[in-house]
């Protein structure tokens, strides 16, 4: 089974849920489901990769779909294709269908599911669509029980990757796998020792000695991702992290805690971008950033580190002056004094978010719009206490684009209110689903008022 989401392309008549595409299984290279994302930033909290398929695929057995058509002529070829190669032709005379130039422009059209089931109707269009080109920024997911397949001697075999390798992936997710299947990989995939430049590990049971192995054999690294990963320690992290990654995400690892932090921050100095996710991180952890880190760190998500106070926030904005994305979900114990501190201290910011903090009020939308003139990005879902008058300070803003007021179920914010909105004329999406004052008449007030912003009930 093959699952895959693009969002930002058409959908096939077999979506099941969250926008993915099921497609029957493969056999050729025995990955028996390996699955596809392809997205847009996390702030908008959609999935962010995209993936490949095995060498071969049997022919789908519903329609594939096209942006003018529907038909098929034949199991599971497109109606043109399989006209065009049955039609009896002039001898000596070459087929349109397989002109290598036209179909390299051609085949740009179609997204990421269709290319797999596309790669199948002949050796030229796979020779075609095998091109790296066609498969940038997509991310196979793999996991652990597709690595293998089963000998007649009872025996696992590792699958063959290179049907990868001729697309060029160079970011893979890996899902529940150990540190053998992780060396497995590095062994067996061609371009793991330079090609790769991200990796993720989801719900793995990588130790210490797995994430060394991996961070040094696997030289073109630069991005990685554990996530629900609890069998490596702190002391691992300092072990294995090189200076060449610029970009970490850490989230529900239970061994995570300020010493993590302390590694993060004296072993890569050239950290754009962090993401945290962890509940026993403390105030003492924000001040460990270096000065190298200050100037090359410009993106900060701290989700759900629910020790982190005021105080954190102090040591956060001196010690990373330059960040210009801050996320503070979850991080209840912050306060309007908090958000201060922020306004004042980050003013490059252009993406702030802010949800999950139950003790935000009306003051702190006042420090935002008083101070941070570059934000584009406001998050403010499930903040419980603003009210008509914070989102009176909000309207001053004239260089947001996107504003989130999910859940905010305040009975002070009323369609009044939300009416004033309308004087954001550069706003592009507001979302206000579940808010109270959401009504039927206000949504018709905005597409007359923000003909070009897209709003969510």
């Amino acid at each position: 089974m093959l699952n895959m989401t693009t969002p930002s392309e058409l959908k096939s008549p077999c979506v099941t849920r969250n926008g993915m595409v099921k497609l029957p299984p493969s056999q050729p290279n025995g990955l028996g489901s390996a699955s596809i994302t392809k997205g847009t930033p996390a702030a908008k909290n959609r999935l962010c990769q995209s993936s490949s398929v095995p060498s071969i695929l049997p022919p789908p057995p519903s329609s594939l779909p096209y942006h003018h058509h529907h038909h098929l002529d034949g199991p599971g070829m497109p109606n043109s294709a399989a006209s065009l190669l049955s039609s009896d032709m002039e001898p000596g005379k070459p087929l349109l269908v397989l002109d290598e130039k036209l179909l390299n422009r051609l085949l740009w059209y179609f997204t990421t599911a269709e290319k797999c089931v596309l790669a199948q109707v002949c050796k030229t269009w796979r020779k075609v669509l095998y091109q790296p080109k066609f498969w940038e920024g997509v991310t196979p997911i793999l996991h652990a029980k597709e690595l293998y397949t089963l000998l007649p001697n009872g025996e696992k075999e590792f699958v063959s990757l290179q049907a990868f390798a001729l697309r060029g992936f160079q970011s893979f997710c890996l899902v529940g796998v150990s540190d053998l299947d992780i060396c497995e990989f590095i062994d067996n995939y061609p371009l793991s020792k330079k090609g790769v430049r991200s990796v993720s590990l989801k719900r793995s049971t990588i130790t210490d000695a797995g994430l060394e192995v991996m961070l040094e054999q696997m030289q073109g690294l630069m991005h990685l991702e554990l996530s629900g990963c609890n069998d490596f320690t702190e002391a691992g992290l300092w072990s294995s992290l090189n200076a060449r990654l610029t970009s970490l995400s850490v989230s529900d690892c239970i061994n995570v805690a300020d010493d993590a932090i302390a590694a993060i921050s004296q072993l890569l100095p050239n950290l754009s971008e962090l993401s945290l996710q962890a509940y026993h991180v403390t105030d003492t952890a924000m001040a460990y950033f270096t000065a190298k880190q200050g100037y090359t760190t410009h993106t900060l998500r701290l989700h759900s580190c629910w020790e982190i106070t005021n105080h954190g926030v102090v040591n956060m904005v001196h010690s990373l002056p330059n960040l210009t994305a801050l996320s503070l979900s979850g991080c209840s114990k912050i306060t309007d004094d908090g958000v201060e501190l922020v306004a004042e201290n980050l003013r490059k910011l252009r993406s702030l978010d802010l949800s999950w903090c139950p003790r935000i009020t009306d003051m702190a939308l006042e420090y935002i719009a008083c101070d941070l003139h570059k934000l584009e990005e406001l998050v403010l879902d499930r903040c419980v206490r603003i009210t008509d008058t914070g989102l009176g300070y909000l309207s001053t803003m004239s260089s947001l684009r996107s504003l989130y007021l999910r859940w905010c179920c305040c009975p002070l914010l009323t369609t009044t209110g939300l009416s004033g909105l309308i004087q954001l004329q550069e706003l592009e999406e507001l979302e206000l689903t579940n808010c109270p004052g959401a009504t039927a008449e206000l949504f018709k007030y905005y597409s007359q008022h923000l003909p070009h912003c897209m709003v969510i009930e």
